[in-house]
């Protein structure tokens, strides 16, 4: 026999089976049969979604008060209308046991009038309002009622500044001259009392920073809360 045409025979005949074994291994490998979760239906929520999933929306309803501290100073002197101000709420906001403003939460606001003090006339006023709060790193709208303050009517103590000055000017006058120095003395007295006045009747309204403001909610807000 040749050995030879025997050696190929046995050769091939061995490779038959062998070459069925594997295609049945791979037919049988679980990684090659393994479809993705999204076609059985049974798949994982990604981070996002269990983060959407763990949150649910709760509302702060109007009227709610939400008391703040200033972070900064604001005067009627230096600031004007339409700037806004920084301020940190300082009493969490807690609905059905649970917390939707958490302490220290960034609050921001605008102040809404801003009129200094005239000298002689016209009294200071300084309104301030919120406009957002940030949770978790989320900006929320706010709408609420304004926090005002009103500078005092210098009125009175012009009078007592002004009466003063010519009534000194008149004492004065008349140990200078009687009569007309009288006179002169007091016209001249009224001019410095006025001048007085005009220099000390400035009272324009200051709010120091770490002042502790309360302001009402004027409409209801909604924000997501870890569940």
């Amino acid at each position: 026999m040749n050995f030879s045409r025997l050696n190929r025979w046995m050769a091939s005949a061995l490779s038959l089976p062998l070459l069925s074994l594997l295609l049945i291994g791979c037919g049988q490998n679980p990684q090659a049969n393994e479809k993705p979760n999204s076609a059985t239906g049974d798949e994982k929520p990604g981070l996002l979604g269990g983060i959407f999933d763990s949150t649910k929306p709760i509302t702060i309803p109007e009227g709610t008060d939400l008391t703040v501290v200033l972070n900064q100073t604001i005067s009627t002197a230096s600031n004007r209308s339409g700037e806004s101000f920084r301020a940190t709420l300082i009493s969490p906001v807690v609905i059905d046991g649970k917390t939707v403003l958490p302490k220290d939460a960034p609050v921001t606001g605008h102040i809404v009038e801003s009129v200094p003090s005239g000298r002689l006339k016209g009294v200071a006023k300084l309104d301030l309002t919120l406009d957002s709060v940030d949770v978790h790193g989320k900006s929320y709208d706010l709408a609420t009622d304004d926090e005002g303050r009103r500078g005092k009517n210098h009125n009175k103590r012009n009078g007592v500044l002004i009466g003063g000055g010519a009534g000194l000017g008149a004492i004065i006058g008349g140990i200078a001259g009687g009569g007309v120095g009288a006179v002169v003395g007091s016209a001249v007295g009224a001019g410095a009392g006025t001048a007085g006045a005009a220099y000390t009747g400035k009272k324009d309204v200051r709010v120091p920073a770490e002042t502790t403001l309360t302001f009402r909610l004027t409409r209801a807000v909604t924000i997501p809360v870890k569940s």
